[in-house]
Parts: structure tokens; C-alpha cells; sequence
């Protein structure tokens, strides 16, 4: 696989093709893939930060990076997304690693917290994220609150 082009921009600078892309992206995956009706667009974005990584100048892969209190207690990484394309050739290992270091590098060096899918749990805890609560539905789909600590 080719370099992944990685960038990590406040809502305000997403050029407008950079913020269809990720819309697009999630739609494709959340809601057409996993069939999944809900309203993408939680008016979080606009307090985020946004990783996209790119292939070739096309977003394969992206995730939303929340300050603490906007979803959670600590800062948190959501819509955690990569291309159908691309998936099982480590994408996913590079970007949640990218995420991590950025969350690092912008709210500094403390508990990362996420709502993943409860398929994904063991991805997870590659990254050093243990299970916090109970299995919770989320749009019709399991889930589990996760946490890294510092």
C-alpha cells in the first residue's frame, strides 16, 4: 500500500471537498453498509478536530477527535471509519495509532475514551483500551464504552 497523507484540521479549516468526503465516507459505512438509520451530523463536528488520511488524494480513512466534555469526561475518538476498499491492509492500525498520538499532541497526555461497536472490542485493546460498563445498543447495534489510560 501506498503512504497514507494524514491531516488534522479544526472543522473551520476543512476545505468543502475534505467535508463531503467525510461525509460521504461515513454515510457509505455507517448508515448504507451497517444499515443503520441516524443522523450522522450530532452538531459535534463543529467543536472537533478531523484526521482524514488520505490514499492517492482519496479519504480512506478518518476519525473525529473530541475535547474533553463534548462526549465524554476525557477527550474521546469517534466515527472511527475506513474505506471498504482498503480494509485488512493495516489501515486501521494506522489510524487509530494516528489518532492516539493526536489526541496526545492536542489535549495532552491523558485517558482517551471511546463508544465502539462490541465486534471491535478486541481491536481495541490492541491500543491498550479496556472495557468501562455494560453492552449498550446505539442505533440498533451493540456497543461498549472503552477507556486508555494515560
Amino acid at each position: 500500500m501506498s503512504k497514507i497523507d494524514w491531516s488534522l484540521l479544526k472543522f473551520e479549516e476543512l476545505l468543502p471537498s475534505d467535508c463531503y468526503a467525510l461525509l460521504q465516507l461515513r454515510s457509505a459505512i455507517f448508515v448504507v453498509e451497517q444499515q443503520c438509520v441516524f443522523l450522522d451530523m450530532d452538531n459535534k463536528d463543529q467543536q472537533s478536530w478531523h484526521l482524514l488520511g488520505k490514499l492517492d488524494n482519496q479519504l480512506v480513512a478518518y476519525t473525529r477527535l473530541l475535547p474533553a466534555g463534548l462526549a465524554y469526561e476525557s477527550c474521546s475518538i469517534g466515527r472511527v471509519v475506513t474505506a471498504e476498499n482498503v480494509r485488512r491492509t493495516g489501515i486501521g492500525k494506522l489510524l487509530m495509532t494516528e489518532s492516539i498520538d493526536s489526541c496526545e499532541k492536542l489535549f495532552g497526555k491523558g485517558p482517551i475514551e471511546v463508544g465502539a461497536q462490541l465486534y471491535l472490542e478486541k481491536f481495541y485493546q490492541t491500543f491498550g483500551f479496556i472495557r468501562d460498563g455494560a453492552i449498550y445498543l446505539e442505533d440498533g447495534i451493540e456497543h461498549i464504552h472503552m477507556i486508555r489510560m494515560a
